[in-house]
């Protein structure tokens, strides 16, 4: 879940983390993808409008091969 996309859901960085019972502080610091736990949460607060994305938080196991 992108953090551009959740502050514009909820209205702003303030509003975000008053939704969530966090400091704006908190949100203010996310980097553009945001905490898994957080991205569950969102999730569940806004009926699944905004959706927890698998792959934004998968790591990638393979090595990485030099051309």
């Amino acid at each position: 879940m992108r953090k551009q996309d959740v502050i514009k859901y909820f209205g702003g960085v303030c509003k975000t983390a008053a939704v969530l019972g966090i400091k704006h502080s908190s949100v203010s610091g996310w980097t553009d993808v945001i905490p898994e736990g957080r991205a569950y949460q969102i999730e569940k607060i806004t009926n699944r409008k905004l959706k927890f994305e698998q792959f934004l938080y998968s790591k990638t196991t393979e090595p990485v091969r030099k051309k």
